[in-house]
């Protein structure tokens, strides 16, 4: 019997799902599609609500667009979703909900709400309901329960302010057949906004769960720590799907299970039925280290697979251990060289700041990264999410963390590292990709010629001009500066 029971809504309601806008004032030039709040917007479809979908990145609306639309579509519930970068920004699009449509109700769910629950339906007393965890059967009863008058204390899943007080109801259990799942809602979606060079990257999701409990990573709390698998064949009629049914066209597939090799005979079957079927478009995946072997990764090539992303975390086995991650930095880099050699383009995920964390420690996850050779490198800064070990682990040490969550973009240090001394890891940062993006680096991926590397190759290319305009506005400005000082003095 079917977990998923999509309840059919008694009483029409218009429901608007809300990504918040930017405070950056740069657009975002790709933003990615939002799988799971297509996922959302599915399900509310099928239980017979009115719905419209605003992204406002990818729409590039600012907190006064978006309120200019929810005066005129007047919804009856806004769901906003935010990541811990952007809640500052959720709760401006909750006000401007509440000024707009003074009667709609307002929910907000996603990693950060999850966690924080409490914390923010004290800070933004706009917000009237926090959706945790998985979403898509919590919504549901939520609009055709709750909205009608009905006890809130009876939906699992969800928090909510009673005389003063924050309610929360138990947990909600995972969907454990998630083929009953409806296909996201992408027609919602203005697609052609989510080009990457050309093409449209639709997104995929074939498990969830995921059964290893990182410190720096909220997912297996958010989606279990159970690995709740799809059917290959149900996957494929996807695939098939998603190819024929969308105006933007599937430029290439991707990915999005936490390990999508976790469970290796089930990836080939996968791989399998691509090639009957003819698939025929490139797709990336992300998997881990230890869940590979030649034949699995033959068969993702022959499928049409031409990226793998790995998260290798560091080069000093001391880092690995610390973060939980249960690998090796030998087998990091026996996994990056059979990916290669079966012909696939490599990227892998490296974290660098990890209490613990030393010069000599950040030398060898450099020194890993030169052996290694992968392809691309996301380079990121141990950042300490609400939810996470890290976040625990961080409060329990004593040491100052930052408490502006518009910094934690993987990009800024948010907490202080007593044993980097004077390491300046922003510098650090910027001084490896200055040296990995080099002439050589976007000549050789534009000249292996697939979609991804061309990708690569480009994104190079665009930093290294990024740093020219940079340099180039830093030497005209401090020219000024330095005019301006000659004047005063004069």
């Amino acid at each position: 019997m079917s977990d998923v029971n999509i309840i059919k809504a008694s009483k029409k309601l218009k429901v608007a799902l809300v990504i918040p806008p930017s405070f950056d004032i740069r657009k975002l030039w790709c933003p990615n599609l939002p799988i799971g709040l297509a996922y959302l917007a599915s399900v509310i479809e099928k239980s017979g609500h009115e719905l419209k979908v605003f992204d406002c990145l990818a729409l590039g609306l600012s907190h006064e667009g978006l309120g200019k639309e929810f005066a005129s579509y007047q919804p009856d519930v806004v769901g906003i979703t935010s990541v811990t970068p952007t809640i500052k920004s959720a709760y401006l699009t909750a006000k401007v909900a509440k000024e707009n449509a003074p009667d709609s109700t307002v929910v907000i769910g996603g990693p950060h709400a999850s966690f924080l629950d409490r914390e923010v339906l004290a800070e933004e007393p706009a917000i009237d309901i926090v959706v945790r965890g998985e979403g898509e059967l919590t919504s549901v009863e939520l609009l055709s329960k709750s909205l009608q008058g009905r006890d809130l204390s009876g939906i699992l899943g969800i928090s909510f302010r009673k005389n003063g007080e924050v309610i929360r109801t138990p947990d909600r259990p995972f969907i454990q057949n998630l083929d009953d799942l409806p296909y996201p809602a992408y027609q919602y979606f203005a697609l052609r906004q989510y080009r990457f060079f050309g093409r449209t990257i639709l997104p995929i999701l074939t498990s969830r769960g995921c059964p290893y409990q990182c410190s720096y990573c909220v997912s297996s709390r958010m989606a279990g720590k159970g690995f709740r698998a799809r059917d290959p064949i149900k996957v494929v009629d996807e695939l098939e799907w998603l190819k024929s049914n969308h105006n933007a066209g599937a430029g290439a597939f991707s990915f999005y299970d936490d390990a999508f090799t976790y469970d290796i005979n089930r990836a080939m079957q996968i791989c399998d039925e691509m090639r009957k079927r003819k698939i025929n478009v490139p797709w990336d995946c992300q998997t881990r280290v230890d869940r590979i072997t030649p034949e699995v990764l033959q068969k993702m090539k022959a499928a049409d697979c031409q990226l793998i992303s790995f998260g290798a975390e560091s080069g000093c086995q001391k880092i690995l251990d610390s973060v939980n991650k249960r690998t090796t930095v030998e087998l990091n880099e026996k996994a990056v060289k059979m990916a290669k050699k079966a012909g696939l383009s490599v990227a892998m995920s490296v974290i660098i700041g990890y209490p613990g964390e030393t010069e000599e420690s950040l030398q060898q996850t450099y020194d890993f990264i030169r052996r290694a050779e992968p392809d691309y490198v996301y380079l990121c800064l141990a950042t300490p999410y609400p939810g996470t070990h890290l976040s625990a682990y961080l409060k329990e040490l004593g040491w100052k963390v930052s408490n502006d969550w518009s910094q934690y973009d993987l990009q800024i240090p948010v907490f202080e590292n007593p044993l980097l001394g004077d390491v300046d890891l922003v510098k650090s940062r910027r001084e490896f990709y200055d040296h990995f993006y080099s002439w050589r680096y976007i000549a050789r991926q534009y000249w292996r010629g697939t979609f991804y590397s061309k990708n690569m190759g480009r994104t190079a290319l665009n930093d290294r001009i990024w740093r020219t305009r940079s340099l180039r506005w830093a030497f005209t400005n401090l020219a000024k500066l330095r005019s301006r000082s000659k004047k005063a003095i004069e």
